[in-house]
């Protein structure tokens, strides 16, 4: 049968073609006759005006959301808890100086970099099912030998290690989602996701106090325990998530056959305006090529580190600020606390609006103005003998990060058109928007304590170059926009415009 008409409503994707009443089928009919061994049948055969689109994206969201939500958070919080084993003495057991322990925070990005896009590109090949859960196992691996290194070296190799092991994770998460939600449904499940991290802030104050307490256990220090404990914690739940991860929208099982049916072809026609143009699934190395010569994607990354130097100076050193305020070590750890929580409400309730009116940049820009405005009270308040300023500072600074981060990764993923331009593009994004945490690790040095007026003045300046990065980003976008909508598509093939992917004519970029 041949496709004659491709229409979308709200409802979402309809693809029929005209048919006498003789040739009528019921939708059973039709089901029945596809077999359920043939995911990548003639889905755009079907008829799926009967779909219940909330339902099956309630079907998705139970099935995909809450594991993926679990393993950032323990990725997070195995990468993060350094900092609150370092108010717990670790410094001071493995004889370290300040500057070997910033060390210890940066190496740890020279390798998570470095891994990203290569992990990205074997997400696909070797199933996200093995691949996530196989990553997971090797750095909570990891976590749990840094409970017993001896020095200075040995936690630096570990570091090292636990770069390599967790490069794959958010990245590879970020795309995943990309692979079955729709660009205007993105945002929403990237916050639920990412708001694990917010959460893991939390966890990982309380965790340290709780675990802290076991200090002289079997013969070692509270610190060692938070590494020994969490990272096996890690090793178990991926055992688990080896079982619990489904792979690709064409084999879920817990989706009918139409539904799968219908999931693939929204997502095949998503953003090519009027003119209905798939999205390249197909690996070519040009699509490669095409991501490291993008011009959005350097831009991005401006905005990204304006938003991940401050992401990483606070979970990093936010223990340490709080400390050097004037509070106990365990009153700080449990300070942290309300910071994350708060930052993880207002991130899910940011991203369900940004995806209801489909915009993302005004909502990066007025949370990345809440990160300058928070730096610029803690650079004001500093050593004025208000320690509750300087902490009201770090918590506004925190509500504008958690929603910043995961709008600034949607935006760009929204406008990368074809699967492995989209996954090469946002991994370049991620790892190399990652090495702000490399430079984050030493903004915020021994010396400078309880002040630290050089960490907050350069997170500051950051942030700045963010925010002028989104304005000049989405004033391009609209300008990209405005002249497609002139030129239109000219003589250009189906085929043409699907191997241009976003640079189509047909294709719209999402401010």
């Amino acid at each position: 049968m041949a496709v004659d008409e491709i229409s979308v409503s709200e409802k979402g994707v309809k693809v029929s073609s005209p048919r006498s009443d003789s040739e009528e089928v019921s939708v059973q009919q039709k089901e029945n006759a596809a077999s359920d061994n043939d995911p990548e049948g003639s889905f755009e055969q079907v008829d799926f005006s009967h779909i219940d689109e909330k339902k099956v994206l309630r079907k998705m969201d139970l099935r995909l959301i809450p594991m993926l939500a679990i393993l950032y958070l323990l990725s997070f919080l195995d990468r993060g808890n350094i900092g609150n084993a370092k108010i717990e003495g670790l410094q001071e057991d493995l004889n370290m100086t300040g500057g070997q322990y910033n060390w210890t925070l940066t190496v740890f990005f020279f390798t998570y970099c470095a891994f990203e896009v290569p992990s990205n590109l074997l997400l696909k090949k070797l199933r996200p099912s093995i691949w996530l859960p196989t990553i997971m196992v090797a750095w909570g691996t990891v976590m749990t030998l840094m409970g017993i290194v001896r020095n200075f070296e040995g936690l630096l190799i570990a570091r090292l290690f636990l770069g390599v092991a967790e490069a794959g994770l958010y990245p590879g998460v970020a795309y995943y989602i990309t692979m079955w939600y729709c660009r205007e449904e993105v945002q929403l499940r990237q916050t639920l996701f990412f708001s694990a991290a917010s959460i893991a802030g939390a966890f990982s104050g309380l965790l340290a106090f709780a675990i802290a307490k076991m200090d002289g256990v079997g013969g070692l220090e509270g610190w060692r325990w938070i590494f020994i404990l969490e990272g096996i914690a890690t090793v178990v739940v991926a055992l688990f998530a080896f079982f619990l991860i489904y792979d690709f929208p064409e084999t879920a099982k817990f989706l009918t056959k139409e539904e799968r049916a219908w999931v693939v072809t929204r997502l095949k026609y998503q953003g090519s305006g009027d003119r209905r143009v798939a999205q390249a699934e197909k690996f070519e190395w040009k699509y490669v090529k095409d991501a490291f010569m993008d011009w959005q994607i350097y831009l991005g990354l401006i905005m990204y580190w304006g938003i991940v130097c401050p992401l990483y100076g606070i979970s990093l050193f936010l223990p340490s600020i709080i400390n050097d305020l004037g509070y106990e070590s365990s009153t700080a750890q449990l300070l942290t606390v309300p910071i994350y929580i708060t930052a993880a409400i207002v991130a899910v309730i940011t991203a369900w609006f940004s995806d209801k009116y489909k915009q993302r940049s005004p909502f990066i820009f007025f949370f990345m103005c809440l990160i300058v405005a928070g730096f610029v009270i803690c650079i004001a308040a500093a050593g004025r003998g208000v320690p509750g300023v300087v902490y009201f500072g770090v918590f506004l600074t925190a509500v504008g990060i958690y929603p910043a981060f995961p709008g600034n990764v949607s935006w760009l993923a929204n406008n990368l058109a074809g699967g492995y331009k989209r996954a090469t593009g946002m991994a370049i994004h991620i790892g190399v928007g990652n090495l702000a945490g490399a430079m984050a690790s030493n903004f915020y040095r021994q010396q400078d304590r309880p002040k630290y007026y050089l960490g907050h003045s350069l997170e500051l300046g950051f942030a700045v170059a963010g925010l002028i990065a989104v304005a000049v980003m989405r004033l391009s976008y609209q300008r990209i926009n405005r002249r497609r909508e002139q030129m239109g598509t000219g003589n250009l093939t189906e085929e043409e415009m699907t191997r241009m992917g976003d640079k189509s004519p047909s294709y719209r970029y999402m401010l």
